[in-house]
């Protein structure tokens, strides 16, 4: 806010005051790691200050530092989670991009439906258990509360703000396409959207695309993934 507000930037109000709007949402990484350290005013605007257009780095940064996948019955089953990006193209110079930070309690599925990363086998730590078929006896545990998939779409295209909000609920359709089960009473699950303005483009079309991208960095998440504090990506053979 900060940041902004030294840019006069941010909404207007009658006096002429100009107040920085800045939605937020977190997701619950307290699992791994040492508690009590955060973010603050200064990480938001070092973020602000050093933003590029470098390649997003991916995996265990950022956000994605402290994301589990199906943690329901605590680390030792867990799957590492992380942050993940993708770009798709809609035709026409029309670009939808996609950053994910993956923390769900359901597990995360590949291009063929199977599980890409998920609730380990007690008996082997390199096989899966469905989620479904244990899902009933961990959902009283205290880790069962603890999930979140969050994440933001952007987009080149030029939108009215009701167009955006219906780009957001469309892009959420890519959490429910990779992520079983998603969307839960145990999930935060939180969807941003946001247009540059460049060039006119149907919402719906921007929409489409937005959760195609939204499923594409759910799994980039997972696989760029480095194990980390107990937690085993799929990455780690073990």
């Amino acid at each position: 806010m900060r940041w902004l507000e030294e840019r006069d930037t941010g909404y207007r109000t009658g006096d002429g005051s100009v107040v920085p709007i800045v939605p937020a949402a977190i997701l619950y990484d307290l699992g791994l790691g040492v508690r009590g350290i955060r973010p603050g005013e200064e990480a938001g605007y070092l973020a602000c200050s050093q933003a590029s257009s470098q390649p997003v780095q991916e995996g265990s940064v950022g956000a994605g530092t402290g994301c589990r996948v199906c943690a329901m019955a605590g680390n030792s089953r867990a799957s590492k989670g992380g942050t993940g990006s993708a770009l798709v193209s809609a035709g026409g110079g029309l670009q939808v991009a996609a950053l994910m930070a993956v923390n769900a309690l359901g597990e995360i599925l590949d291009e063929e439906g199977g599980i890409l990363a998920g609730l380990r086998s007690t008996r082997n730590r390199r096989e899966f258990v469905p989620v479904l078929e244990e899902l009933g006896q961990h959902l009283l545990a205290r880790h069962s509360r603890q999930n979140t998939v969050i994440g933001v779409v952007a987009t080149n295209a030029r939108l009215t703000k009701g167009d955006v909000s219906r780009v957001a609920r469309m892009a959420s359709n890519g959490v429910a396409r990779v992520v079983r089960p998603a969307h839960t009473a145990y999930d935060g699950d939180t969807m941003f959207a946001l247009a540059t303005g460049r060039l006119e483009a149907d919402g719906s079309v921007v929409g489409a695309f937005a959760a195609e991208a939204v499923a594409i960095a759910i799994r980039r998440a997972v696989r760029a993934a480095t194990s980390l504090g107990g937690v085993q990506a799929i990455s780690d053979p073990g």
